[in-house]
């Protein structure tokens, strides 16, 4: 039976309800070699955040997947930790950020040892942390993929194809997600193991139904921010509906975090926009209750679920 590899363990469509495809718990955005990267105590981190993540239960929430991978401060064993202190599942991903947040040892690792890694993460465990990862998190340039940024992508589709999971790329320009697509294409993994994350940012929204009829998901994750309003976004989920493409749409809010850059870890902004604000505006469109559990409910168990 397909299921969400969460921080708690497995969980199946019968154990969720909405889940949030793309949030943060802990996120450092500045690069490894700077002082303090990635570094705070867990206590800390729950204190800011678990009363978010309170507040995402009670507005109905039942899992986030926590977006921060490897170059943005990735801490599993804190995302852990945060989890088991409020008993709710966090989905916690495998792979690597863009140039020029990338590690050294991912420029100078191989196809073959990326895909090795990823799979290892995706199977057993990131390494101390008890943890599984769920899905694979990548990026790439706004230019175009760079060739280490193509290389974690082939590994990445190499180590999906293995175990079934989702690839979800932080990708701003629609014409770099169909060169992505093409090189999935190329490795034989299908492009409904694909989210385009951010795909709000392209201004075409021509590329959006493009990728979505290619089979990738797409995603608008930036619901409540203020870089859109929601008379934005509730126009382009209409054209998406309208297209006969909700079952590949995925919506969130990119929202959160600690940051350790920040005194304190920052202020968080909380989980529970989309639906406190956001799906009202929705159902007062006419959109039938049954669509939006689709789009809260069944695409985005649809698109992190494996066997």
């Amino acid at each position: 039976m397909a299921s969400i590899m969460t921080t708690l363990g497995p969980r199946g469509a019968h154990e969720l309800g909405a889940v949030l495809p793309h949030e943060h718990v802990f996120v450092d955005l500045r690069t490894s070699d700077q002082p303090g990267y990635a570094e705070a105590d867990p206590a800390a981190v729950i204190a800011l955040i678990a009363p978010e993540i309170e507040r995402a239960r009670a507005a109905g929430v039942t899992a986030i997947v926590e977006c921060s991978t490897v170059g943005v401060g990735r801490r599993a064993d804190i995302d852990r930790a945060v989890s088991e202190a409020t008993g709710f599942p966090l989905v916690v991903p495998t792979g690597i950020y863009r140039e020029p947040w990338a590690p050294r040892w991912a420029h100078e690792a191989t196809e073959d040892e990326l895909f090795a890694w990823m799979l290892r993460e995706l199977t057993e465990e990131i390494s101390g942390t008890g943890v599984q990862a769920g899905w694979i998190k990548l990026s790439a340039g706004d230019d175009g993929l760079t060739p280490a940024e193509a290389k974690i992508l082939r590994a990445a589709a190499r180590a999906a194809n293995a175990t079934g999971s989702v690839i979800g790329s932080h990708t701003i320009r629609g014409r770099v997600v169909r060169d992505q697509l093409d090189i999935l294409d190329d490795v034989g993994l299908a492009s409904d193991r694909f989210i385009w994350i951010h795909t709000q940012a392209e201004p075409d929204a021509s590329l959006h139904l493009e990728m979505a009829r290619r089979g990738a998901w797409i995603e608008y994750d930036a619901i409540g921010n203020d870089a859109f309003d929601d008379a934005f976004f509730v126009e382009r989920i209409g054209r998406v509906l309208d297209a006969g493409l909700a079952g590949r749409l995925l919506l969130s809010q990119d929202r959160g975090w600690y940051d350790p850059a920040q005194p304190g870890g920052g202020t968080p902004f909380p989980y529970t926009y989309l639906s406190e604000t956001f799906l009202p505006q929705l159902r007062a469109t006419g959109l039938p209750e049954a669509e939006i559990d689709r789009l809260t409910q069944a695409n985005p168990f649809e698109a992190f679920a494996r066997p």
